[in-house]
């Protein structure tokens, strides 16, 4: 069966905040200057927002250019924060750094607190009254090139394949649509933008991506335990001074609570696992309180890039650009990337409108390289560059240096501050071998406060078809058992927060151990491809439909 294609002028790969904002601000553009241009948003989740995981304290500063009068139209940003609360923690106690103390960088005054999934549904519905047409469930899975080299479009992944390649009697072959200009909004650690990266080396001369891996619950709590407004973040236990990462509760909604953990993936231990400090972190006395009474609505996880200014690609090549966080436009100190992603989003969108009205198709739209370089977002990223590379340095010693850092150029003196620290290595790099490190032994869960993997996924809403082929493949099947298993205690089993991957007995041949890979439970998060010590775990995207559904996250 052949594939069928689709013509449009601009397609956008992923439908969260910067594709959703991309076919807006193109449709606005378009509509300005009485111009028909078609637009296409292809989202791999089941609906719109079910991939979505933020934590979220949103700064609508991207929002307020795209859509000025959100509020009068029903965007879901109700909760303004009215209190903003920083803690650094030991096991038994809880030191609060005054505000006054904290950079003005890090105050989340004029902010919202979220579900940033039904902020893309909101967006979903005001592009669609625009003229967008929006795909869920349809995953792009590859990069079609013409003759010359350049993109012109993608193609989604066929459906109805069983495990063993073979077509079911419901095969449906992929669709490809075509285009003058695809941008890629694919988030974090992208399949496709991986393979832009590298064919039209767009990372050459820029520094590792680094990422952390963020763990959430949606909890609703006692009405006596909620404090509407309220943004918390800690920093410190439980994690030792060497392992960079901390927490947010965030209280918004009715009597909605949002916990979530970070944990940097430059860690060193592969004993560690954040999905149990996530759990542990919840059961310090300062927090514990919150959540009793309380019942967990939701679960997710995803990685988050941390690499800032010094990590961002080139963002354009033949065909198209990357946008959001596809290219990584976090800030990390202030744990923001959302106004960054829609912002770049609205800049792709210029440049490629620009280029359609000028006849030109398929070239590099290379203004919205210059447009991010002279932008608010390259500012807002220029500010805190210095921030994560001194987290190498330990807790105290780069907390010190972040605040000292944050705080020249809150004063207008960061000229005193020129240089640029760098990121010298990846984070698959940083894992020591087991036999140096620690053993953790976390305690067990309650069922109450803390929960096991398992029943954690189920609250994540997660489903793939069984019968499809495995969409977390191994580029060497030996290295998980001959490397990881006998070098790092099988890291695998721990940084992965859905329990996808275990190792088991083969009892059937020789009783040696084997990787199980339980690819149903996949939540989608990306750590295994990015944290594998040897790089050979490559995740790509199922079946179109399959994975989390988050409500309200």
């Amino acid at each position: 069966m052949q594939r069928e294609a689709m013509e449009y002028d601009v397609v956008m790969i992923g439908g969260g905040p910067a594709g959703l904002a991309a076919a807006i601000r193109i449709k606005q553009l378009a509509a300005n200057a009485g111009r028909e241009v078609t637009v296409c948003v292809l989202e791999k989740g089941s609906e719109v927002g079910a991939h979505i995981l933020s934590g979220a304290v949103m700064d609508p500063r991207a929002l307020d250019e795209l859509l000025p009068d959100w509020k009068k139209n029903g965007a879901p940003l109700d909760t303004a924060v009215i209190d903003d609360r920083f803690l650094i923690l030991t096991a038994d106690r809880a030191h609060r750094i005054p505000n006054a103390l904290l950079p003005r960088l890090m105050s989340n005054h004029g902010m919202y607190i979220a579900s940033l999934g039904n902020v893309c549904r909101w967006l979903a519905r005001q592009a669609e009254a625009l003229g967008v047409e929006i795909y869920p469930g349809f995953a792009a899975t590859e990069i079609l090139y013409d003759a010359q080299g350049a993109v012109r479009g993608v193609a989604t992944g066929d459906m109805g394949v069983a495990r063993d390649g073979a077509h079911k009697p419901e095969y449906q072959p992929g669709m490809e649509l075509h285009a003058k200009y695809s941008l890629f909004a694919e988030g974090v650690r992208g399949s496709l933008s991986q393979e832009l990266m590298a064919r039209y080396n767009l990372r050459d001369g820029i520094d590792p991506q680094k990422y952390g891996i963020g763990i959430k619950e949606l909890w609703q709590v006692a009405p006596e335990q909620h404090r509407p407004g309220l943004v918390l973040h800690s920093q410190g236990w439980p994690l030792d001074n060497r392992t960079g990462g901390g927490s947010f509760v965030y209280h918004f909604g009715e009597n909605l609570v949002s916990v979530g953990f970070v944990v940097h993936l430059n860690y060193e231990n592969p004993h560690l696992s954040p999905y149990d400090e996530f759990q542990r972190f919840k059961t310090h006395p300062a927090i514990r309180e919150t959540f009793a009474g309380g019942k967990r609505l939701s679960y997710g996880a995803r990685a988050i890039n941390e690499g800032g200014l010094q990590s961002v690609p080139r963002l354009t090549f033949p065909g198209g650009a990357l946008i959001g966080c596809a290219a990584g436009f976090v800030n990390l100190p202030r744990i923001k990337g959302s106004h960054n992603a829609m912002k770049t989003g609205m800049l792709g969108a210029e440049a490629v409108f620009e280029a359609i009205v000028a006849g030109r198709a398929n070239d590099a739209p290379v203004s919205y390289g210059d447009a991010y370089r002279k932008s608010w977002v390259y500012e807002d990223l220029y500010k805190v560059r210095n921030v994560k590379p001194g987290m190498s340095w330990g807790l105290w010693p780069g907390m010190a240096h972040a605040g000292l850092h944050m705080w020249l150029n809150d004063l207008g003196l960061g000229g005193l501050a020129p240089w640029t620290l760098r990121h010298k290595a990846p984070d698959h790099e940083s894992l020591r071998p087991a036999a140096e490190m620690p053993v953790i032994a976390y305690p067990k869960y309650d069922g109450v406060l803390t929960f096991d993997k398992l029943s954690s996924v189920f609250v994540s809403n997660t489903n793939h078809e069984e019968d499809q082929p495995v969409h977390l493949r191994l580029s060497n099947p030996a290295i998980p058992v001959d490397v990881n298993l006998r070098m790092y205690d099988g890291p695998e089993q721990r940084y992965c927060p859905a329990g996808v991957y275990e190792f088991v007995s083969d009892e059937a041949s020789t009783g040696a151990m084997r990787l199980q890979i339980n690819a149903q439970n996949c939540v989608h998060c990306k750590t295994c491809d990015i944290k594998d010590p040897r790089q050979n775990i490559h995740w790509v995207p199922p079946e179109g439909g399959g994975g989390p559904n988050y409500p309200g996250m």
